[in-house]
């Protein structure tokens, strides 16, 4: 036995019998996703920024919006980014959308609107790292270079049998093994006819594919996995103890007023030096001690958890008791320049935060689009069990 497949692996395995292994699990049980096979690389770019912590289920109804409304490059560098994150709303972690948008305007202001080919020169644009440089290079243009997210990694440590650490030495054992295992690039067919195989995306895809799907962070599915006679662990391997989420109670006002036909709700604008979803809206958000003891004899709307980063928002929404009742509205401690009255017909194209999505579409302020699929992986929309209460009284205007 070579030294090579001792070292490659950790396993006594040709890199070969690896690769072949898995390429035929993942041509017969890759997941149809409106982004594989895609062969403009504006899409695969888009994919990729839209998937960085965020479930596949999530992005799929994103995805087709975006391109929609955003069909070319040159589209979305015109775009005003007002719309580029109302399309984006509800997918989180804004400053990608903000990032995309940029590197858009720079690509066709810059680069004669073409992406850059290589992983090296992607890395150069706004928004984009190793890591979705290394899986736009490789699954656009198919350069030999391999991808490594979580899903990627946890794969090549129950492979390896090693344990999980947050270092140097351990990022770049992943790194290298990972490298170490991308086939090549397959050769062109004839001269000007390039190949219509691209082995470096593939196995990439596949990578990432078996670790979302087969190799799960708990109760991996062993008996399923094509390379499980490789794999040292099969099954959890060591890991370091997760810091744990933080937790944050924070209460907003949901106001809602008829104009003739128009129903309309009071939404509050994020300032723009804001660190968090900068120049997004939201309901308007009322201090838990508003009015001293205004909210302790108020049984609150709904109640909903929301995740941000690293913070659980436990966050209570109420409504003013009838159209006399002025004191929350009172309490809410912004501007009038922040706080803004929108039609509910058009909160498709506003860009809300995903929070102040979540509550007007399951109090049924807002529109629900239906899924395009059946996805199982997503809980079901929870409705409230009252209705909001519609609010006429004339001096909201003074918003």
């Amino acid at each position: 036995m070579s030294s090579r497949k001792k070292t490659v692996l950790g396993l006594d395995a040709d890199p070969a019998e690896f690769q072949g292994a898995l390429a035929e699990w993942y041509r017969i049980h890759a997941r149809k996703l409106p982004w594989r096979g895609a062969v403009d690389p504006y899409c695969i770019w888009l994919s990729e920024i839209m998937l960085q912590q965020t479930r596949v289920a999530a992005v799929i109804e994103h995805y087709h919006d975006f391109l929609a409304k955003f069909p070319t490059l040159l589209s979305l560098a015109l775009a005003p980014e007002d719309e580029v994150l109302a399309v984006w709303s509800g997918l989180g972690y804004y400053r990608r959308a903000r990032m995309l948008h940029r590197a858009a305007q720079f690509i066709t202001s810059e680069l004669g609107g073409v992406l850059p080919s290589s992983s090296a020169e992607l890395r150069t644009l706004p928004g984009i790292g190793e890591y979705t440089s290394a899986a736009i290079a490789s699954i656009a243009f198919g350069e030999r270079i391999a991808v490594v997210d979580g899903n990627v990694e946890r794969v090549l440590l129950r492979i390896t049998g090693r344990a999980e650490e947050r270092t140097a030495a351990g990022r770049a054992f992943l790194r290298e093994t990972a490298q170490s295992i991308v086939p090549l690039a397959a050769k062109p067919n004839g001269p000007s006819k390039p190949s219509a195989r691209n082995p470096p995306g593939e196995h990439n895809q596949a990578m990432m594919e078996l670790g979302a799907t087969i190799c799960l962070p708990r109760s991996p599915l062993c008996l399923q996995c094509p390379v499980h006679r490789f794999c040292k662990t099969r099954g959890e391997h060591g890991t370091p103890p997760r810091a744990k989420l933080r937790s944050r109670e924070v209460a907003f006002l949901l106001s809602i007023r008829k104009r003739g036909v128009t129903t309309q709700v009071l939404l509050a604008k994020r300032p723009p030096e804001a660190s968090l979803m900068p120049g997004m809206y939201e309901l308007a958000p009322l201090p838990l001690d508003a009015g001293g003891d205004e909210l302790s004899h108020r049984e609150p709307l709904m109640r909903v958890r929301h995740a941000i980063t690293n913070t659980n928002y436990y966050a209570r929404i109420y409504a003013p008791m009838g159209p006399s009742d002025q004191a929350l509205r009172r309490a809410v401690p912004l501007a009038k320049a922040d706080l803004h009255w929108v039609n509910t017909s058009t909160l498709g194209g506003v860009p809300l935060t995903g929070l102040a999505r979540k509550v007007l579409q399951r109090l049924d302020v807002m529109a629900v689009k239906p899924l395009r699929g059946p996805e199982p992986d997503v809980a079901p929309r929870v409705r409230a069990r009252s209705a909001p209460v519609i609010d006429h009284d004339e001096d909201h205007d003074s918003f």
